[in-house]
């Protein structure tokens, strides 16, 4: 590869480098997602609500060929004495994982996080329906899940960390490993019906996290191959060369994107979450058409994609998406560049940088680096706020800034994509708006929406407390620590749960579902707990 040639590379897609390093995209078995596979029967089943939730249609597996049993309905449902309820009983099976784990309030909570290990791993050795079977065993968030999600592994990686459990820890990034050399990318998560979208990709994280344990420190060189083949996928090249020379194509056109790649300026791309289909969601097929259809003045298979893409963000759903910041009928997902996922790709272009240094292949190393330098300028150009001493969102359709406080603020400073200046404005805002007596605000704005306001997670508080360390800011990370924390050990105090989300105002917690986990508050319960 010539200088002039890797330089043009640079400046017009910034992927040959990748491109040619991964070779050609990968083969892969296809599994269908249910809506396509069982057509008119899954859409009949759906629309007339034979089940209270779209997703239990969605995740239940046909007894014996799924042909056969179309074969079957098209014979039956034409029959006076049809019964669709009856029929789908009859060649459909549901499974809902049952432990019989019942939670023990005097275990102290770093024992019971250590006890839901088992509970929380599954095993699957065949396709079974929609669920998608992977090489190792594998967490999930709860004990009423079968599939594992994405970015959830990442702050669960943490407490397997914590506790030594190291085969975990290599099971997870081997099992994601293998999706992304198997279908180029991680789905969001292990269903069939979620191949067509992703979730923040943590990958690299989680592989840099193994290779601090004893043991798998060549891990980064060893997935080499996978972490690139998911920086081709986010980089809209994943399906092979002729997807690259469409995005090329795209751009000459005047097209300001291309599936999730977003031209910005001349000579400059950021990233946008975007789901590669627009139909409604399998697991929120009824839902989905019901809430589209009372939406005047915009296509269905738009709203479909917004939501699609706002669950690939991991905050479904958000003020972050909504256009007036409180309806979720005014989602507008695509339109937005997100701070998040920038900085994760900024991060990513630097790991792969130094795998390709210890590689010894300086020349794609310097150009993973040129295009690192180049994001981070085009990063504070557009998500950066001055005046606010803040990082929002970027309406790239409408040409500014969303108005939305958010903690996807801190992943620059978690990322150390900020400078010190920076650092220091955004930990003000933190203290003076977002900091409660439980931990952080999701977002300054209060809406029916689960990532909004009080709520908090565990994966924003580990985030902000983590990037607060990165620069200096200790005294505010350990009180953001100490009241998360208390609130975590609160609520297992009177409840013997752990939670998916906490009220961090310092009201009870006691409205929110409750379950045996829960996957990543364990995680990050137990990192912060295990810290000296």
């Amino acid at each position: 590869m010539t200088t002039k040639f890797l330089k043009q590379s640079v400046l017009t897609l910034g992927l040959t480098v990748v491109i040619l390093a991964c070779g050609d995209s990968v083969s892969k078995k296809e599994y269908k997602s249910p809506d396509e596979e069982f057509g008119e029967l899954f859409k009949e089943v759906q629309l007339k609500a034979i089940f209270s939730d779209s997703k239990i249609f969605a995740d239940a597996s046909p007894k014996g060929k799924a042909e056969d049993v179309m074969k079957r309905y098209e014979e039956e449902k034409t029959k006076p004495n049809f019964n669709l309820k009856r029929f789908v009983v009859e060649n459909f099976t549901f499974t809902t994982p049952n432990s019989k784990y019942v939670s023990n309030a005097a275990l102290s909570p770093q024992e019971h996080v250590n006890e839901l290990w088992t509970v929380l791993t599954r095993r699957t050795k065949e396709s079974s329906g929609t669920l998608i079977p992977l090489v190792k065993p594998y967490l999930v968030q709860s004990g009423a899940s079968t599939e594992t999600y994405y970015w959830d592994n990442y702050f669960m990686m943490l407490g397997l960390q914590a506790a030594g459990k190291d085969t975990l820890m290599a099971n997870t990034v081997l099992n994601f490993a293998q999706l992304i050399q198997d279908y180029g990318h991680i789905p969001t998560g292990n269903r069939s019906y979620y191949f067509s979208r992703s979730q923040p990709p943590f990958f690299a994280s989680m592989v840099k996290m193994l290779a601090e344990t004893k043991g798998y420190e060549d891990k980064l060189i060893k997935t080499l191959p996978q972490i690139q083949k998911e920086y081709q996928y986010w980089m809209s090249v994943d399906k092979g060369s002729d997807d690259a020379q469409k995005q090329n194509e795209a751009r000459k056109k005047g097209e300001k994107a291309y599936r999730k790649v977003v031209f910005i300026g001349k000579n400059d791309m950021l990233n946008r979450y975007f789901d590669d289909n627009d139909t409604p969601r399998p697991e929120a097929y009824r839902e989905d058409i019901l809430f589209a259809s009372k939406i005047s003045g915009r296509k269905a298979n738009q709203v479909y994609r917004d939501l699609r893409s706002g669950v690939e963000s991991g905050w479904n759903f958000s003020s972050r998406w909504l256009r007036d910041g409180q309806n979720l009928s005014t989602i507008h997902t695509t339109d937005i560049l997100p701070v998040d996922l920038n900085a994760i790709l900024y991060d990513f272009e630097l790991t792969l940088a130094s795998i390709y240094e210890a590689n010894n292949q300086t020349e794609y190393a310097q150009s993973m680096k040129q295009l690192a330098n180049k994001r981070k300028v085009v990063f504070d150009k557009y998500f950066w706020n001055e005046s606010a001493g803040f990082y929002f969102d970027y309406d790239f359709v409408a040409g500014k800034q969303t108005e939305v406080y958010s903690l996807a603020a801190v992943y620059p400073l978690f990322f150390k994509l900020a400078s010190q200046a920076q650092a220091e404005k955004v930990a003000k805002v933190l203290e003076a708006k977002f900091l409660q007596a439980g931990g952080l605000m999701t977002t300054l704005n209060q809406t029916s929406q689960q990532w909004d306001g009080t709520n908090g997670f565990a994966p924003l508080q580990y985030l902000a407390i983590q990037g607060l360390r990165n620069y200096g800011f200790n005294d505010l990370a350990n009180r953001i620590k100490q009241n998360w924390v208390a609130n975590n050990l609160n609520v297992y105090k009177t409840t013997g749960k752990m939670l998916d989300k906490y009220n961090v105002s310092g009201s009870s917690s006691g409205d929110y579902p409750r379950q045996d986990g829960y996957g990543w508050t364990n995680g990050v319960l137990l990192k912060l707990l295990s810290e000296k």
